[in-house]
């Protein structure tokens, strides 16, 4: 029973972060008239006003939004890249806001560069070690030591999930130090519209927060069905 409560409560934790990111971004999708450029065009206007030299905008269909340092690319996801709505301005700006991190060699930007594939490679292989349980436990055939396999795995799903905390903080600055003062000036969205586009930046910052507690969710899950 205790198991069962603790992953209730972890199921909780994970859809409502998640639930209202998805909610934020949908609402807020619709075209808008009055609204003068697409999030692509929004984004390639901010990399030649800030002078990001090198940097380019491009539409992807399965990555997703996000800033890629490695080939220098400002990536949107269909909707963002081509629609004209307060989630394609909100979301491109944040996307730029890494970029300007990247070119400015901000110090927080290296959170990414260096938290983001540790957290990832972690929680593949707490994961892998899992799903080779049974073949472990055949082989070593050792209470102790498939115990010591399982916590291992769970230690490395639990350090991904942290790693994804991390970075937090470089989101954050990303939407409220970059992209907010942007559109807060009045040229690309009304006033009216400004606790709008704050949600919405929100939403894009806690991206990778909900990542990190759907990790511990999975941890959750692995725990409930080990306890059978």
């Amino acid at each position: 029973m205790p198991f069962l409560i603790i992953g209730a409560i972890l199921a909780i934790l994970v859809y409502v972060p998640s639930y209202w990111v998805r909610r934020v971004m949908r609402k807020n999708g619709e075209e808008l008239e009055e609204i003068a450029g697409t999030g692509g065009e929004l984004a390639q206007h901010l990399i030649d006003r800030f002078q990001l030299e090198g940097i380019k905008v491009e539409e992807t269909k399965d990555l997703g939004d996000h800033f890629d340092p490695k080939d220098q690319m400002v990536r949107l996801s269909p909707s963002n890249f081509n629609g004209k709505s307060l989630t394609a301005v909100a979301v491109a700006a944040h996307e730029v806001g890494h970029a300007i991190q990247f070119h400015r060699k901000e110090k927080i930007f290296e959170l990414r560069s260096r938290y983001l594939p540790t957290a990832h490679a972690l929680s593949q292989a707490g994961i892998a070690i899992m799903w080779l349980f049974p073949v472990i436990g055949l082989i070593l055939r050792s209470p102790f030591a498939v115990s010591v396999v399982i916590g291992l795995s769970l230690l490395l799903q639990l350090a991904g999930a942290l790693a994804y905390l991390i970075i937090l903080p470089e989101e954050w600055d990303a939407s409220f130090n970059k992209a907010l003062p942007i559109l807060m000036d009045g040229e690309y969205v009304e006033e009216k519209q400004i606790p709008t586009i704050r949600k919405i930046l929100k939403a894009a910052a806690l991206t990778y927060f909900s990542a990190a507690l759907a990790n511990v969710l999975h941890l959750g899950r692995w725990l409930l069905i080990l306890k059978r």
